[in-house]
């Protein structure tokens, strides 16, 4: 209806899945609506990356933040975004961080649920219509991580990190503490628990607990000379 009024927006970062980029690009594309891809980085929000429960607040607030200074560089009068009735009865912190940025619902003011919607999809054609949700990556990935902490913190370890390298668990226990996890029972309960968990492989750092340890290749010499900064995991506190 707003035509060329309307701008669609997505921001990518490490936690979007490559999918659902391609998605939003070729769905503004059959529309014939201006797309903006624009690159963020949430891992580098301190209060995002240390994955408190309103974690969504802070993605949300720099998402919204990224919207509001397109919007007025556009002439653009409002931010939308596609909340629906039925996310108000949920936990939904970044509901917060659009309350503060001014940011309208258009599918909540017409009273639409997630069923009105996908229905309405679908006679309109949209192929999006039957599309299952999708839960960003980090949201995927500080769950599983999150998981296997409170395992490690169960079996008597208090100070741990577990880091995140794909398909790998490296676990940073005080070394003082490592008998404790190499204990026999100790060390096949959590090998078998991050499996069922979803990681391939579990491994014990033998250096130790130390804050910042995915920090140590940012300075590699490769790196340097490279000329860039590709960190080999995901920054989880």
């Amino acid at each position: 209806m707003l035509g060329s009024r309307c701008a669609a927006l997505t921001t990518v970062s490490p936690a979007t899945p490559a999918e659902d980029v391609e998605t939003a690009k070729s769905m503004a594309a059959a529309l014939g609506a201006a797309h903006l891809v624009v690159d963020v980085d949430e891992l580098a929000i301190d209060a995002y990356a240390a994955n408190p429960t309103n974690r969504c607040f802070f993605c949300k607030d720099n998402l919204f933040t990224v919207a509001a200074a397109e919007a007025g560089r556009r002439g653009l009068a409002a931010v939308l975004d596609g909340a629906n009735v039925d996310d108000l009865a949920d936990h939904r912190p970044g509901l917060q961080a659009a309350a503060e940025h001014g940011v309208r619902h258009p599918l909540v003011e017409a009273g639409f649920s997630k069923a009105d919607i996908r229905a309405a999809s679908h006679a309109l054609g949209l192929p999006t219509w039957d599309r299952p949700a999708s839960p960003c990556l980090a949201s995927r990935f500080l769950a599983q991580v999150a998981a296997a902490e409170r395992f490690l913190r169960a079996q008597g370890l208090r100070e741990l990190r577990v880091r995140h390298h794909e398909h790998t668990a490296r676990l940073e226990v005080p070394v003082a503490d490592m008998p404790r996890l190499l204990a026999p029972g100790v060390r096949e309960a959590v090998v078998q628990e991050l499996k069922r968990l979803g990681f391939a492989y579990v491994a014990l750092d033998l250096q130790g607990f130390r804050s910042g340890s995915l920090n140590e290749t940012l300075a590699a010499p490769e790196t340097r000379r490279a000329g860039g900064v590709t960190p080999p995991a995901l920054r989880i506190r």
